[in-house]
C-alpha cells in the first residue's frame, strides 16, 4: 500500500467540475466517478490539475489495465478544456445529443431571440445549422414554437473526433 496523500479537496472539485460531475469519456459520461492520474501516481507522486482527470470505476480500471491509452486519455483531457472554453452548457448538451444518439443528424429546439445567443458558438463556428427551409418550424406539446438544427459536415468530424479521442482544435 502506498502512502499516497488525498487529492485536496479544491483540486478535486476543479476536476469534476471541468467533466461536469461526468465521467470524462464522451461515450460512457456516467455520473459516479473517480478521480485518475494520467502519468501514474507510481511515476509523478504529484496531484496536479494538468495530470488528474475524471472517469467512472470501468473507464478508471480500463484506463489502468491499458484498453484506454494514455495518449487517448491525455486528448480527452485536453478536449475538455476546449469544450469548457468555447462552448456553453446548452451547447454541450447539444453536443452531447449527438455523441449519445449516433446517426442523428437534426435536433429540434425551442425557437426564438434566446436560442441563437445560447447556440451561438456552435453556429459560428459553424458545426450547427438552423434549417427553417428543410423542416417547417412546429408547436411543441406546450405550444412553444421550435425550429431544426442540423449538424454540418464540420459538425460530423467535431463530433466524430471527441468520440474517438481526437484533437478537436
Amino acid at each position: 500500500m502506498d502512502n499516497r496523500p488525498e487529492i485536496p479537496e479544491p483540486l478535486k472539485r476543479q476536476i469534476l467540475v471541468e467533466s461536469g460531475h461526468r465521467c470524462a469519456i464522451p461515450t460512457c459520461r456516467q455520473t459516479t466517478v473517480d478521480i485518475h492520474h494520467i502519468i501514474p501516481w507510481e511515476k509523478c507522486r504529484k496531484h496536479e490539475f494538468d495530470n488528474l482527470i475524471a472517469l467512472c470505476p470501468i473507464c478508471h480500471r480500463r484506463a489502468h489495465n491499458g484498453e484506454i491509452d494514455r495518449k487517448s486519455i491525455k486528448l480527452y483531457k485536453s478536449n475538455l478544456a476546449i469544450l469548457n472554453s468555447r462552448y456553453g452548457e446548452y451547447e454541450q448538451r447539444v453536443i452531447q445529443y449527438f455523441i449519445d444518439n449516433p446517426g442523428e443528424e437534426f435536433m429540434m429546439l425551442p425557437f426564438g431571440q434566446h436560442t441563437d445567443i445560447l447556440l451561438m458558438y456552435l453556429l459560428r463556428d459553424e458545426l450547427l445549422v438552423p434549417l427553417p427551409n428543410k423542416r417547417p418550424i412546429a408547436l411543441s406539446a406546450r405550444g412553444q414554437e421550435t425550429l431544426w438544427y442540423g449538424l454540418t459536415e464540420t459538425g460530423k468530424q467535431f463530433i466524430s473526433r471527441w468520440k474517438s479521442a481526437q484533437d478537436i482544435e
